[in-house]
């Protein structure tokens, strides 16, 4: 027979392991409502997180009465909570490279009319911090928050430069490797790609995320060889090599203000 404390110690990690799942739960859902980008109902979402709709509506409920989420539309669909917003800024006023690198971005674009991004890793993928539209007549799909494969992009050559072959193996996937479009890139190409980066202290990279675009992106550095962030800017495919190298020009001392000793 089991003594009292020993039953004791049985609930008690009962009872831990439950919260713990149910803190998972609560992650899951909201890295899900992240991923779709729009209000969903909570039968979809209990799909998307493989949760019984029980388990989902409880703890949709208990993170409404909280503010981080709310219900939209005819209240049947959920989605953020003005809560978290308010977080999200508190992270944005605490975190000077965040701060300092939205204004940057911010005159950049202003000043050559391109859209201009500051890009981090986030979770393994290459994620859109802050994007300032350009004031060309069509507009270049950009949008802060977007997150993509690594090897779809310049930035992503250079969030992983100076890591090793076999960590970038394990942060890159087969479906990684497959542009919008279906071309499949070579994983030695990108690993090339990356060195060739590191190097040149910036990346161009043409026609991979839609035909009508090019990227340029130089590092943003947080201590001596360690890449924090990026600054792009996305521009039409056909600018000339000229302006091309005028706008890795500024991008390269917009990120030296950024940069640790900038």
């Amino acid at each position: 027979m089991q003594d009292g404390n020993a039953l004791a110690v049985s609930a008690d990690e009962k009872t831990t392991a439950s919260r713990e799942k149910g803190l998972n739960r609560v992650l899951e859902i909201l890295d899900f409502l992240h991923q779709t980008q729009r209000a969903i109902g909570i039968g979809d979402l209990a799909k998307g997180v493989n949760a019984p709709r029980s388990t989902t509506y409880t703890l949709v409920r208990s993170l409404v009465d909280a503010g981080l989420l709310e219900m939209a539309g005819d209240g049947n669909r959920v989605y953020f909570g003005k809560k978290l917003y308010l977080y999200g800024m508190d992270y944005v006023r605490g975190n000077d490279l965040l701060r300092r690198g939205r204004q940057e971005v911010d005159h950049l674009s202003r000043e050559t009319g391109e859209t201009s991004e500051l890009c981090m890793l986030q979770s393994g993928r290459y994620t859109i911090v802050h994007s300032s539209p350009g004031t060309r007549p069509f507009r270049i799909s950009s949008a802060t928050g977007l997150q993509i494969p690594l090897p779809w992009t310049a930035s992503g050559r250079l969030l992983l430069a100076g890591l090793e072959r076999a960590e970038v193996e394990a942060m890159v996937s087969e479906d990684d490797l497959v542009l919008p479009d279906g071309r499949k890139l070579r994983l030695d190409d990108f690993i090339d790609d990356i060195a060739k980066a590191r190097v040149t202290g910036y990346c161009v990279t043409s026609g991979l995320v839609d035909a009508y675009t090019k990227c340029l992106a130089v590092p943003v550095f947080s201590a001596p060889g360690k890449v924090e962030a990026t600054m792009c800017l996305v521009v039409p495919i056909d600018t000339s090599e000229e302006r091309t190298g005028s706008l890795i020009g500024l991008l390269r001392d917009r990120a030296g203000r950024l940069s640790i000793g900038g």
